[in-house]
């Protein structure tokens, strides 16, 4: 609505906004009632605009004891601290290659994000499909634990 139309512009200066006595213009009962109600009824069009998913469920949670979640750490982010790692002494220089045990770290995970380019071997107990095929394309390989 083009605000020069709105009632609000044409009723300025007149006290009641055409609610008849200003008394009137009180109560919750003026605005249809309080904070959410009406929203299936009367409100319903503001729900569909403004809060369209305030009803219903969506999706799933998975029960506790089935959820799953690991420590990881991406591929690329190996790849940076592979030198450092072997100045600590975590990690150890067999022939041209970096051998990394990830347990060391914390980590239980390896996931693929990052570019490789160190060859490294390594270890963890579990690779994402991506880590796998980055690191062997590096000339490492993933071993599992």
């Amino acid at each position: 609505m083009a605000i020069k139309n709105r009632k609000m512009r044409k009723k300025r200066g007149s006290r009641t906004m055409g609610r008849g006595s200003h008394k009137k213009a009180r109560g919750s009962g003026n605005r249809g009632g309080k904070g959410m109600a009406g929203t299936h009824k009367g409100k319903w069009t503001w729900v569909i605009k403004y809060a369209p998913g305030y009803f219903g469920r969506r999706g799933f949670k998975l029960p506790e004891e089935v959820r799953r979640s690991y420590t990881t750490i991406n591929v690329g982010e190996l790849d940076e601290i592979a030198e450092e790692l072997v100045t600590k002494g975590v990690a150890e220089k067999v022939e041209d290659r970096i051998e990394v045990d990830v347990s060391k770290l914390g980590v239980q995970k390896v996931l693929g994000a990052g570019k490789v380019s160190h060859a490294l071997v390594v270890k963890a107990e579990k690779f994402s499909a991506k880590a796998v095929e980055k690191i062997t394309q590096a000339g490492g390989e993933a071993v599992v634990l």
